[in-house]
Parts: structure tokens; C-alpha cells; sequence
């Protein structure tokens, strides 16, 4: 690079990208209906160009941050928490981005504060205004989340009187602590693994994909990833039966987690002699938990039945696509086979996963955490729905585990492509849409290469000034 690289160049670089991404959503975001905007409006197309300004930005800075990680003077975890803090502070009072699905978190909490079976019918069935915000393809769905994010969903219901802008602020509180538990856990899971906690915090926590998707659209895969977290420190610190509850409380907000009772078991068992007690112990302190749960949330075991909301036939998950290509070449022949493509490439991809997972526990035997982020990992590509938030189910594992730093990279890689593959407003571009996205990452570029050139532009003026005294 033609400046140097120090912490605070890349706190200021990433709070400008967050901070332009936040004012851009507010024209360009998953608006509430009535203040959704075209992007052939003026205001509409500046701020679909700006969030993607913003977002390189962020990526920029997030690459900056981990140069300095691999550097002689890398900084201290503490600091890195810091700049967690300064880069999703813009995005807390954002309007949600890149997804409409906290819409329907809201929509399910009022339902099950009405005491509707969400796991038989849709929001739709809710009506009034909070229905009308949730996306057209899921209104007519079942929830396919556990009790735990559902008494949240519904505590959150019933304390803002489902109003739509608290109940926003609400969900991305709750967001927010997800994300705090899943950095205090890394921390913990990186020493006992043996990896850098400042380089499992930058690529586990200070990722993009943590800001734009968690922080930004306010995911419950947040409160997942930090029960699952907090659960993988209790059971590696000799808790673990807490573990085993934390674990399955995490799976009681989306059913992935619920692999993490592998990763108890391994740990509780530290040998095969004493497998069978590790199995039995951890599935009774999971069974346990699951009935108390349920019983509580008073919801039921209809999640159990609704596991394939999320699956869509224009969902673009690889086995999707095959499924897809697959039909279209049957419907050529004339076949009357062809509508059986999709269902068949998604149990395929089922089967795959099972396979892959099998393969990752008993025969590469790697670290407990690290089998856990690889088979997550491994759900989220073959699994029949993909998000690119799905990515950080393994990712944030991975992250505090990783055997080698090239894998860290490569994983670093796929993230900030990631981070670009979905627009503001959680719709499916267009020609319009993606010109706009695109001439925003391209200004940004442009602007960081003046920056680069100069080697030290205004943004960087005083840390040069510093570096040079």
C-alpha cells in the first residue's frame, strides 16, 4: 500500500463505510411499505449508490484491520472490541438492510402473543399493518424457529404493544447481545484452541457479513451463534451439562445449532470409553431442556414439522439450482419427471451433508470446535435454502479454531464476496438495481485508490502526521 496501516486509519475508514451505509439505507433499505422507494427515484438510486460505497468501504477497512492483525504490532482484543463497537454503532438506528426478515420475527412474536399457532399458519393471518411488511413469499408460511426465539419474539411483542419502530430497535437489541456473546466466546474458544484471539475476533466478529446481516438486518442467527458460543465455553471449561442446555437453547432458536451437542459430546467424553455416558448424559440434559422449553414458550413441537420454511423453489442453494437446470432439461425431453428435480437435488443435498458430517467427525477427527465449524459449514452449502448470513454458522467457529492462518484467508475471501451479494432492500435485483450497486463499490474503489495514491489524504492525514513524529 502507498500509506501505512494503523488501527486508528482503520477505525475511521470502517465508521465512515458503516456510517454512509447507514444514511443510504435510509432511502434504499427494507423500508416499511409505505416508505419504500424505486430506485429510478433520485432519492432511491443515492442511496442504493451509497450503501455500496459504504460497503466497500467497510470491506476496506475490515482488509486493512487484518494486515495490522498479521502485523508485528498487532492490536490487543480489547481494542478490537472497540472497533466493533464504533463500526456497528451507525447501523443501530438504521432502518433494517438487506433483509425483510425481521419483519416476520415481529409478525410471529405478535402471533404468538395472540395466542396464534404460528407453526400452522402465516403472518398473513395476523393482518393489519405489521402483516403487510412481511415479504410476499413468507406470508403464508409457518415459522420454522424454535420456542426460545419465539417467547423473544413475543415478549418483544407484547412490551412495545407491536409497534413497528420499537419492535425494530427491540429485534436489533436482541441482535446485539447475540453478537456480544459470540465475541466474549471467541475469545475464550481461540485460547483454548490455541489461535490468536485478535485474529479469531477479526474474522469471527469484525466481519462484514456480522455487521451487514446481524447487526444491520437483525438475524436471530445472532442469538444462535452466541447461545451456541456461550454453550462450547461452559461444556470446554467441564460444564457440560450447562453446556448441553446452553447448546440446545440455541437450537431451540434455529435447528442447525443443534449439531453443537457433537461438540459437547466430544468434549464430555475425552475418549471412547467414555462415549455412552457422554451420549447419554448430554441427549437427557437436551431432552430435558427442549420439554422445559416448550412447556414454558407454550408453542409446541410444530418447528419440528416447519424445518422447510425456508426452502423455496427460487431459493439459489446449489442443490436449487441443480434441481432447477435438472428439471428444465427433463421438461425439454418431455418428461413428466421433471417437477420431481428440485425435491430430489434437495435430498440429495441432505443426504450429502449427513455424509460430509459423518466424514468430518469419524474420520479427519479434527478439534471439537473446528468439526463443528466444518460441518456447519457444510449444512449451510449443501442445505436445500441459502443465505449469505448462513455462511456465518461455520465461519464463527472456524474462526476461533482454524488450525492454519491460509485457512482463515481463504474464508476471509468468500466473506467479502458475500458481503456484496445482496442488495439494501432484501429484493431480487434488477438491471437498474445492480448498474447502481455496482457504480457505488466502483466510487468507493475509486476513492480508496486516490487515497492509496496520495498515501496520505485527508482521512489519513493524522495518523500519518503520527507515525511520522
Amino acid at each position: 500500500m502507498g500509506f501505512s496501516v494503523d488501527l486508528r486509519r482503520c477505525q475511521l475508514l470502517g465508521l465512515a463505510g458503516s456510517a454512509v451505509l447507514a444514511a443510504g439505507g435510509e432511502t434504499a433499505g427494507a423500508l416499511p411499505v409505505r416508505e419504500l422507494m424505486t430506485p429510478s427515484s433520485g432519492r432511491g438510486a443515492l442511496g442504493l449508490v451509497g450503501v455500496y460505497f459504504g460497503v466497500v468501504l467497510l470491506i476496506a477497512a475490515w482488509a486493512l484491520l487484518g494486515r495490522l492483525i498479521n502485523g508485528p504490532r498487532p492490536p490487543a482484543p480489547r481494542a478490537l472490541l472497540v472497533v466493533l463497537g464504533l463500526w456497528a454503532a451507525p447501523l443501530l438506528l438504521a432502518p433494517p438492510l438487506f433483509s425483510r426478515d425481521v419483519y416476520s420475527y415481529l409478525a410471529q412474536g405478535a402471533m404468538v402473543d395472540a395466542q396464534v399457532d404460528v407453526y400452522t399458519h402465516g403472518p398473513a393471518v395476523l393482518g393489519g399493518p405489521l402483516a403487510d411488511e412481511v415479504a410476499p413469499v413468507w406470508q403464508n408460511t409457518a415459522a420454522p424457529y424454535g420456542p426460545v426465539f419465539l417467547s423473544v419474539a413475543s415478549a418483544l411483542s407484547h412490551v412495545t404493544s407491536a409497534e413497528l419502530p420499537a419492535g425494530l430497535i427491540g429485534m436489533r437489541l436482541v441482535a446485539l447481545a447475540g453478537v456480544a456473546l459470540m465475541a466474549a466466546a471467541l475469545l475464550r474458544l481461540a485460547r483454548h484452541s490455541s489461535v490468536d484471539p485478535a485474529a479469531a475476533l477479526w474474522l469471527g466478529a469484525l466481519n462484514p457479513l456480522v455487521l451487514l446481516h446481524l447487526v444491520a438486518g437483525a438475524h436471530n442467527d445472532a442469538l444462535m451463534l452466541g447461545l451456541l458460543g456461550a454453550g462450547l465455553v461452559a461444556a470446554r471449561g467441564r460444564r457440560p451439562l450447562l453446556g448441553a442446555v446452553l447448546v440446545t437453547l440455541a437450537a431451540l432458536v434455529k435447528a442447525p445449532a443443534a449439531l453443537g451437542l457433537l461438540a459437547v459430546i466430544a468434549m464430555r467424553a475425552r475418549g471412547r470409553r467414555g462415549l455412552p455416558k457422554a451420549v447419554l448424559t448430554t441427549s437427557g440434559a437436551a431432552l430435558a431442556t427442549t420439554v422445559a422449553a416448550t412447556a414454558v414458550a407454550g408453542t409446541g413441537y410444530g418447528w419440528l414439522g416447519a424445518l422447510d420454511t425456508p426452502v423455496s423453489p427460487h431459493n439459489w442453494s446449489l442443490t436449487s439450482v441443480l434441481g432447477r437446470a435438472t428439471g428444465a432439461l427433463l421438461s425439454e425431453a418431455g418428461s413428466d419427471l421433471a417437477p420431481l428435480a428440485i425435491p430430489l437435488w434437495h435430498g440429495a443435498g441432505l443426504v450429502a451433508t449427513a455424509a460430509v458430517v459423518l466424514f468430518i467427525w469419524i474420520r479427519l477427527r479434527p478439534a471439537p470446535v473446528y468439526a463443528l465449524g466444518l460441518s456447519l459449514a457444510a449444512v449451510a452449502v449443501l442445505g436445500p435454502a441459502i443465505r449469505p448470513w448462513y455462511a456465518l454458522w461455520g465461519l464463527f467457529l472456524i474462526a476461533a479454531a482454524a488450525p492454519s492462518s491460509s485457512v482463515r484467508h481463504r474464508v476471509a475471501a468468500v466473506s467479502g464476496v458475500l458481503a456484496l451479494a445482496v442488495l439494501p432492500s432484501g429484493s431480487p435485483p434488477d438491471a437498474e438495481q445492480l448498474a447502481l450497486a455496482t457504480s457505488g463499490g466502483v466510487l468507493a474503489l475509486v476513492v480508496l485508490w486516490q487515497a492509496h495514491q496520495a498515501g496520505h489524504g485527508p482521512l489519513f492525514a493524522r495518523a500519518e502526521r503520527e507515525r511520522t513524529a
